[in-house]
């Protein structure tokens, strides 16, 4: 569980509905059906329009990676497997690494390591790595930049939402106290839209490329690692390799 979207999404519910009732709004004044489906019946609408349905049949999967995170190796995790495996390939030959490739569930893990048991040229496992790594980021850039645009159109919406609001209000001119209704209800679009651009879109949109470059790094770890497995690097060789993708302090921890 992505503990970081549940509080966020918590926080700001009540920081909303503490700051609706501190200056004495109604909380019932948020129910507003006609604006929820402005905002997010034209954001769908506006997203359908923008995207081809092969990325936005991605949209729930997406989802649940805002809410549930990412299930990835940690840095140290890797780096303790490749030495184990530098270990392994330095006593018996690479060749022993096939069972462990085999058993392996990471796909990119399993794809390097049986190139180089395979006895693929240094060259062709680097292009083939590096491509694989540097596709996964614009795939994943694609995938965010539905919320990045989502995020400028929910906003944008909530005006319109206003404009058709006041448009109803204006034909209640004689009836004062439909009008203030009619003119509070009309703004809620307005509140709305903003509430879903800039505290939901876009903050998935950034968490999203966040977890991508997270994903992308322990990737470039792997192949560091599996490019020291082909050199026939030693265990400490190995080890130096890949302690430098670690953080400073995570290096002197791990160095004492």
């Amino acid at each position: 569980m992505e503990l970081s979207t549940i509080i966020g999404m918590v926080v700001a519910i009540v920081a909303l509905g503490v700051g609706f009732v501190m200056k004495g709004v109604a909380l019932h004044a948020l129910v507003v059906p006609a604006a929820y489906l402005i905002i997010f019946g034209g954001t769908a609408a506006a997203i359908l329009n923008a995207f081809p349905l092969r990325d936005l049949k991605a949209f729930p999967k997406l989802m649940g990676k805002i809410f549930k995170g990412q299930k990835l190796m940690g840095e140290e995790e890797v780096i303790e497997l490749f030495c184990h495996y530098a270990s392994i390939a330095r006593r018996d030959g690479l060749l022993a690494l096939e069972p462990h490739a085999a058993d392996m569930k990471d796909p990119f893990i399993k794809k390097g390591l049986m190139m180089i048991i395979d006895g693929r040229e240094p060259d062709f496992v680097e292009t083939v790595l590096d491509q694989d790594i540097h596709l996964m980021e614009e795939r994943h850039h694609g995938f965010a930049f539905i919320f990045s645009q989502a995020g400028g159109y929910a906003p944008t919406l909530g005006v319109l939402g206003a404009v058709v609001g006041l448009i109803a209000a204006l034909g209640n001119l004689s009836d004062i106290e439909k009008l203030g209704h009619s003119i509070a209800a009309a703004f809620i679009a307005t509140l709305l839209g903003i509430f879903v651009g800039y505290v939901l879109c876009h903050p998935f949109c950034n968490k999203l490329k966040r977890m991508s470059h997270h994903e992308a790094e322990i990737k470039k770890i792997v192949f560091a690692g599996i490019m020291s497995l082909q050199a026939g690097d030693s265990v400490s060789t190995m080890e130096d390799k890949l302690s430098v993708f670690l953080q400073a302090h995570e290096r002197k921890i791990k160095e004492d």
